[in-house]
């Protein structure tokens, strides 16, 4: 069944694939970016997250709390952790030096395994979909992924404004 699912995926989802680990990997080095470009991969992946849960699930509002608790409480955990070592922000030219991770790669991949998974279980399975554990359930997990991204983002506008 996993093969049948696989070959009857169409090919621009293995081209996104591919366009979110290069830009997973990418993250992976030392590099400096403008305050622009580093909110802007955050509001993409939150803008992804929300729309997986919406396209999966519609806007029942139980999802939509869930994915929203989900977001603030990772969201929190996030913000209170320090920036990595290394992590600076030169104000002359709004840039910011960050090191290089992979905590971005795997969020980004978790994302699409989870928008991937639910795409699929729901092909096979339609009625999960009105099933109110897996709705809660997968709408909570998208929101956690958001709110780490955003969590991430804010904290380099927090070091931006000191």
């Amino acid at each position: 069944m996993l093969a049948q699912i696989i070959i009857h995926t169409p090919l621009w989802v293995w081209g996104l694939l591919l366009a979110l680990l290069a830009l997973g990997l990418n993250q992976m080095f030392a590099r400096t970016v403008t305050l622009r470009r580093s909110t802007l991969l955050p509001l993409i992946m939150v803008a992804l997250s929300l729309n997986g849960t919406v396209s999966a699930f519609g806007t029942a509002p139980q999802v939509l709390l869930a994915w929203l608790v989900a977001g603030v409480l990772t969201g929190a955990l996030v913000l209170q952790r320090p920036l990595p070592p290394g992590t600076r922000f030169d104000a002359p030219s709004r840039r910011f030096t960050v090191p290089g991770s992979a905590v971005p790669l795997v969020l980004i991949v978790g994302i699409f395994v989870v928008k991937y998974g639910v795409g699929a279980t729901l092909a096979v399975q339609p009625a999960l979909a009105h099933s109110t554990g897996f709705r809660l359930a997968f709408g909570a997990l998208y929101g956690a992924f958001s709110g780490v991204f955003a969590a991430r983002g804010f904290r380099l506008w927090r070091l931006a404004l000191r």
